[in-house]
C-alpha cells in the first residue's frame, strides 16, 4: 500500500528564509513547493527582531504553500548561530538481569545517563546523538538491543543552544501558525544533503557558509564528532566589496554572485565589470581582478578560522576525505580549488543528493542544502507530517525538541 505524506523543511537563516515542501510516496521524495524571503530579523543566526522575523517566515511559507497548493501545519526547523555549542560525553550502565540480554529500556537508561549533566538555566538541550554503543568492551555497535552482556556503554554527541535563542525562534515559527516537528541542528541537516556515506565514514569536514555564520562539523566513522558555528560568512564579503569598490550593498551582493572569485591569479588584468556608484545614478568600470583582491582575503579569513577550530578540536589530521563546502559562499568561483591549494586537502562543493526529485533546477543550488537536508532528516527518521489542506492550530512544540531519543534509536 502506497504511503503518501507531506514533509516541510524550514531554514531560517541570517540572510534568507527558505521553506521547502516535499511529497513523499514510500521512499520517493518530490519537492513540490519552495518559498524564499529575505531574512529581516536575524543577526548571526539569532533572532533580534521578533516582528520582522515573523514577517519573513510568513512570506516564505505562503510562497511555498501557493506553489505546492497545500496548507502547512508542521515543519522541521533548522537552527544554527553563534550560541550553538557541542560536546562529547559517555556513560555506562550495568545489565543485571539473569539472562543479560540488552533491552530497549537499557539503551534508554544509558543514553539518559549520558545526557544527564549540570546545565545552567540559560542553556537548552537540542540533540543527544548516540555515536556508538560498547558492550563488554566491544566497540562500534550501532544497535545493542538483543545482544548479551553485563556492561553497556554509549558515546554521544550533545548539541546545546541558548534558551533565549531557541525559544525566540520557536515563538516566531509558531506565530505563523506552524507547529514544530523537531528543531534540527543545521550542520546535521546539511550533512545529510551533501555528504556521502563514504566521506562520513572516512573522515570529513563540512563547512556550511551562509550569510551571517559558517557552520563547521566533523564526521568520522559515520558519525558527527564535532560541531561549531563562527559568526563570519558571506555578508562580510559583501560588506568588503561595498567599501572596497564604493558601491551600494545590493550592487555588491550582485557582483559578488555574478563575478566573484577567490582566486586572484585566475583573473586576467584586462577583465572589466560595470559597477553602480553610491547613489545608483551612474556606473563605473572596475577591473575584475580588483574585485578578486577584495574577496580573497576575507575568504582566507573565514576558512582559516574554520580550519583552526577543526585543528583545536584535534581533528585536523583525521579528515582524509577532506573538506566539503556548501551554502551561498561556496558558489564563489574557485572555492574548492582554493581550499585544496591552501590546506593541501581534497575539497569539493556540496551538491544535491540523489533521490530528490522535482524542482531540481531550483533547489540543486548549495544555498538550499539545509532545506533539502531537513527533508532528508525527516525521511530517515521516519517521522512524517500528514498532508493537510487546511492549517490547524499550532500546538506548543517545545517539548518535541527532546524527541531525539525515539528518532535516533529508531533510525
Amino acid at each position: 500500500m502506497r504511503r503518501e505524506r507531506l514533509m516541510v523543511g524550514l531554514d531560517v537563516g541570517t540572510t534568507k528564509v527558505a521553506c521547502l515542501v516535499a511529497n513523499v510516496v514510500d521512499e520517493y521524495v518530490e519537492v513540490i513547493g519552495l518559498g524564499t524571503s529575505p531574512s529581516r530579523g536575524l543577526e548571526k543566526g539569532v533572532v533580534v527582531d521578533i516582528g520582522r522575523t515573523i514577517q519573513s517566515i510568513r512570506k516564505a511559507v505562503e510562497e511555498a504553500e501557493n506553489m505546492a497548493d497545500v496548507r502547512i501545519q508542521n515543519a522541521y526547523v533548522g537552527i544554527a548561530g553563534k550560541h550553538i555549542r557541542s560536546l562529547n560525553n559517555s556513560a555506562t550502565v550495568s545489565i543485571t538481569r539473569p539472562d543479560r540480554i540488552i533491552t530497549a529500556e537499557d539503551v534508554r537508561r544509558v543514553v539518559e545517563a549520558a545526557r544527564t549533566m549540570p546545565l545552567s538555566p540559560d542553556v537548552e538541550l537540542i540533540h543527544v546523538i548516540p555515536r556508538q554503543y560498547i558492550v563488554d568492551g566491544q566497540e562500534g555497535i550501532t544497535d545493542p538491543v538483543g545482544m548479551t552482556g553485563t556492561r553497556l556503554e554509549v558515546d554521544v554527541h550533545i548539541v546545546l543552544g541558548s534558551v533565549t535563542a531557541v525559544h525566540n525562534l520557536v515563538r516566531c515559527v509558531e506565530a505563523v501558525g506552524i507547529g514544530i516537528s523537531q528543531i534540527v541542528l543545521e550542520p546535521l541537516a546539511s550533512a545529510m544533503a551533501v555528504l556521502s556515506s563514504a566521506e562520513k565514514e572516512l573522515g570529513v569536514v563540512l563547512l556550511d557558509s551562509g550569510g551571517g555564520t559558517t557552520d563547521i562539523s566533523v564526521f568520522r566513522g559515520g558519525d558527527i564528532w564535532f560541531s561549531k558555528t563562527i559568526p563570519i560568512a558571506g555578508e562580510h564579503i559583501t560588506n568588503d566589496i561595498t567599501v572596497g569598490l564604493q558601491t551600494p550593498i545590493e550592487e555588491a551582493e550582485r557582483i559578488k554572485k555574478q563575478y566573484g572569485t577567490c582566486l586572484v591569479d585566475s583573473v586576467g588584468d584586462e577583465e572589466k565589470i560595470e559597477v553602480a556608484t553610491i547613489g545608483g545614478e551612474s556606473t563605473k568600470q572596475v577591473s575584475r581582478k580588483k574585485l578578486a583582491k577584495v574577496i580573497e582575503p576575507r575568504v582566507e579569513e573565514i576558512l582559516d578560522l574554520a580550519m583552526q577550530e577543526v585543528e583545536d578540536a584535534g581533528y585536523r589530521d583525521l579528515i582524509p576525505a577532506g573538506v566539503v563546502i556548501t551554502g551561498g559562499t561556496s558558489l564563489l568561483a574557485g572555492m574548492a580549488e582554493y581550499i585544496e591549494k591552501r590546506y593541501g586537502t581534497p575539497a569539493r562543493v556540496g551538491s544535491l543528493p540523489q533521490g530528490i526529485h522535482g524542482l531540481r533546477d531550483i533547489v540543486e543550488s548549495p544555498i538550499y542544502a539545509t532545506g533539502i537536508g531537513l527533508l532528508k532528516y525527516a525521511v530517515e527518521t521516519r517521522d512524517f507530517v500528514p498532508a493537510k489542506r487546511s492549517r490547524g492550530s499550532s500546538k506548543g512544540m517545545l517539548g518535541k525538541m527532546l524527541g531525539w531519543f525515539r528518532k535516533f534509536l529508531r533510525g
